[in-house]
């Protein structure tokens, strides 16, 4: 069986998977077990348009899990069949950014790929924000000004509650003289923003705004 699911998926299927968890902990009641059980795997089925019936078996395997033992067994199958993100090498990066001369493009480890639905990182010296990542199959790199917010916020990208700084890009408008900035709170922390990602809707739109 090949790889079939996304990142954002994986970490989708992790959360419903622990409020199944959370559920078997907190209610004694098999009647409310049970449904928690069929909503969990009905909701998880549904993240995917097409699935084969190994593939399928497999997801529904979610409903299984009782304790903290069998999240970890069955976080580890899954990850087997998360399609990493694509290889991307150094000067691949670069060429996205060339205005940036003196860019330092950070070092990704091989386990961290399967994990990532985009690459981002900051440049705290200047104070600029990258993010690379593909949307309709092809490779995107937006840079903005990135000041850190005092307190935590909802990011735009994952959407969950973290420590955000505000990302604030500029684009050309309608005349060559004319310039829009646009900016949006997006997690100080990509690593952990994209953790937390359990869908690319969000991190698509925010890409296709910022480049207007």
């Amino acid at each position: 069986m090949d790889a079939f699911i996304r990142s954002d998926q994986y970490h989708y299927i992790k959360n419903q998977a622990h409020i199944l968890l959370n559920g078997h902990m907190t209610s004694n009641d098999s009647s409310v077990k049970q449904a928690l059980k069929s909503m969990t795997c009905e909701k998880v089925l549904e993240q995917f348009s097409k699935l084969t019936d190994d593939e399928a078996q497999l997801v529904a395997q979610v409903q299984e899990v009782q304790d903290e033992t069998d999240a970890i067994l069955y976080f580890s199958r899954l990850k087997q069949y998360v399609t990493p993100f694509p290889t991307l090498y150094e000067d691949q990066i670069k060429a996205l950014f060339p205005k940036a001369k003196k860019l330092k493009v950070p070092s990704i480890g091989e386990g961290d790929w399967k994990e990532m639905s985009y690459i981002g990182w900051n440049e705290p010296g200047t104070n600029r924000k990258y993010i690379v990542t593909y949307v309709d199959n092809e490779l995107i790199g937006i840079e903005g000004h990135y000041t850190t917010s005092r307190h935590k916020n909802i990011c735009t990208i994952c959407h969950e509650q973290e420590k955000v700084g505000l990302f604030t890009s500029t684009i050309k408008g309608k005349t060559s003289d004319e310039t829009i900035s646009r900016g949006n709170y997006i997690c100080h922390d990509s690593k952990k923003c994209n953790e937390n990602i359990q869908s690319r809707d969000n991190l698509e739109a925010f890409i296709k705004r910022m480049k207007g």
